[in-house]
C-alpha cells in the first residue's frame, strides 16, 4: 500500500514522503491515527501545492530574516550594570539581559535565538551571536559599561 505520511514516524519516514507500507498497518495504524493518508491523484496534488507554499514561506521568512540582520550587524548594544570597586559584575550579563536590551531597541528577539558561550561578568566589548533562520545569523557589538 502506497501512503503519504502526514505526520514524522519514526523508522518510516519523514511528513510529506510518499512511502510502501503493509496494507494492514497502513489501513489499521497509520490512517486512523492521522499519521497518512492514502496515496492517490488528488492527495499528490495537495502534497505539492503544500510544499510550494511552504517553501513560498520559508522563502519570505528568510527575506525578512535578511532584513532584520542588516540592521542588526549595524546596531551597537550598551548595558549599564553596577560593578564592585575591581570592576567585576554584581551579576552577569546573560541572554535573557541581551534579549532585554533588544527589545528595548525595538528588535523582538526570543532569548533561545542568542548564543553566548558563557555569562559575561566583565566590564568590556564584546561579540554576541543572534541566530535568525537557519543558516542565517548576526552578529551584535555588545557595550557592558559601568552604571
Amino acid at each position: 500500500m502506497e501512503i503519504i505520511l502526514i505526520k514524522d514516524v519514526e523508522k518510516l519516514g519523514k511528513a510529506g514522503e510518499v512511502v510502501n507500507v503493509k496494507d494492514g498497518f497502513g489501513r489499521n495504524f497509520l490512517i486512523p491515527r492521522g499519521l497518512a493518508v492514502p496515496s492517490n491523484s488528488a492527495a499528490l496534488k495537495r502534497l505539492e501545492t503544500d510544499k510550494q507554499k511552504r517553501l513560498e514561506d520559508m522563502e519570505k521568512a528568510r527575506s525578512a530574516a535578511e532584513a532584520i540582520r542588516e540592521k542588526l550587524e549595524n546596531l551597537s548594544l550598551t548595558i549599564a550594570v553596577l560593578t564592585h570597586e575591581d570592576e567585576k559584575l554584581y551579576g552577569s550579563i546573560t541572554a535573557v539581559d541581551v534579549a532585554a536590551a533588544l527589545k528595548e531597541e525595538g528588535f523582538d528577539i526570543d532569548k533561545s535565538f542568542i548564543v553566548m558561550d558563557d555569562a559575561i561578568k566583565t566590564l568590556g566589548i564584546f561579540e554576541v551571536l543572534v541566530n535568525l533562520h537557519p543558516g542565517l545569523s548576526a552578529k551584535i557589538k555588545l557595550w557592558v559599561v559601568k552604571k
